[in-house]
């Protein structure tokens, strides 16, 4: 059988494949033999890569952790009711999050889908086999969102088939309300480019009782947002399991009223003619979600915060021994709130635009991804780096630079 040490070292490997395993034969005099593990990134041609850069979905999130790895191929040896993996695991995840209920689904994105479905719907059955078709259902129609909250993913919230209200101030928003307004949507990394905060938002909504969501996909560390937000009183809480949490990469969590949760649940699998039937969430991923959230809130992240820290100096220090290249670390407030290191170099000095040091480093052995920001800009985070990656970040980062000094 293999050991779970090689187990782990092999799952690295796979960022896309990684839950095809080694498994165990029986030779001839009934001895188990040791069946080599399939390298599937390498035999499929699939680039793998050092992850500088961060939780991107397109860099396939963030890689999960042993306890989640290990809790996934355990529940794929039984079958289990859907519907009771999701109470069972909704009650926990509830209790960890101060939320009254709380549901696994497929993505952030899926929950915000959802979640307004369930606003919409409520238990009514006929109105579930509508979505998204509201002229004549008695539906809601209108979801009210600020204009610097715009970047996209209000997608979501149109799937269902409500349109999109924009406002900027106060007095927009209270006009705004009416007759067909199901929702008030908040997106916490804009939080910054609205005039309406939080709470004032909030306090609107509950006066013309109309629930609210807030779309924190990324906004974890730090850990007390998870719970934030459901004390302050928002009716739905959506979060993204993938990124700093390190569950399943296809799972994120809808969290909040318990009303609520449960019309949301009547537009999920199992249940087919409904809107959020491909949004499926088999019970690996959620029982995998639930192991990811419980130990990312129970871990040492004053620990993990310093380990980052020094990462990102070793990186930066690296970085400006070259002659005309600055560093600076920053940490971004609203969402991948890590340490985050911004390098620069003056071009009379390195010759070098960015995009040619961003594919210097992807072409290079072992590949690297990192964000490239202008001409003559990068930016490094180090919570995505495996033990010991940071000093392969910081040789490679220095040696391109050096190549590129100009000689005076």
């Amino acid at each position: 059988m293999i050991n779970r040490r090689d187990l782990i070292k092999h799952l690295s490997t796979f960022p896309l494949l990684g839950g095809f395993l080694g498994q165990t034969s029986i030779d001839p005099m009934g001895v188990a033999a040791k069946v080599p593990v399939r390298n599937l990134a390498k035999e499929l041609g699939i680039r793998t890569f050092i992850n500088a850069a961060g939780t991107y979905t397109a860099m396939t999130g963030s890689l999960m952790q042993d306890e989640v790895v290990e809790t996934i191929q355990g529940a794929s040896k039984d079958f289990m009711m859907l519907d009771e993996v999701q109470t069972k695991v909704g009650e926990k995840i509830a209790a960890l999050t101060h939320a009254e209920s709380a549901v696994v689904t497929a993505g952030c994105f899926s929950a915000l889908t959802l979640g307004l479905a369930g606003v919409l719907t409520g238990m009514d059955q006929k109105k579930v086999s509508a979505l998204p078709h509201l002229e004549g259902t008695g539906m809601k129609s209108e979801v009210i969102i600020q204009k610097g909250h715009s970047i996209g993913y209000s997608q979501a919230l149109t799937n269902t088939g409500c349109k999109i209200v924009y406002v900027e101030t106060v007095d927009e928003l209270k006009k705004a309300i009416n007759e067909k307004t199901a929702l008030m949507w908040f997106l916490n990394i804009q939080s910054d480019n609205g005039q309406i905060k939080h709470e004032q938002w909030i306090e609107i909504a509950k006066k013309n009782g109309i629930p609210t969501m807030i779309d924190m996909a990324a906004d974890v560390p730090p850990v007390e947002n998870l719970w934030k937000f459901n004390d302050m009183g928002f009716d739905l809480v959506c979060v993204s399991g993938g990124k700093a949490m390190r569950g399943p990469q296809s799972a994120g969590i809808l969290m909040g009223k318990k009303h609520l949760i449960a019309a949301a649940r009547l537009s999920m699998p199992p249940r087919g003619s409904t809107i959020g039937r491909g949004m499926k969430v088999n019970k690996e991923e959620i029982l995998g979600m639930y192991v990811a959230l419980e130990k990312f809130i129970n871990m040492d992240h004053k620990k993990e915060w310093k380990m980052w820290e020094d990462r990102t100096a070793l990186i930066g220090n690296a970085a400006k021994s070259v002659n005309g290249v600055t560093t600076e670390v920053t940490v971004p407030e609203l969402g991948n709130h890590t340490p985050t290191l911004r390098v620069t170099w003056d071009a009379a000095k390195v010759s070098l635009p960015v995009k040619v040091l961003q594919e210097n480093l992807r072409n290079g052995n072992p590949s690297i991804e990192i964000i490239a920001g202008d001409m003559n800009s990068l930016t490094i985070t180090t919570w995505m780096l495996k033990p010991g990656e940071e000093k392969i970040v910081a040789s490679r980062l220095k040696e391109e630079l050096q190549k590129a000094a100009v000689k005076s």
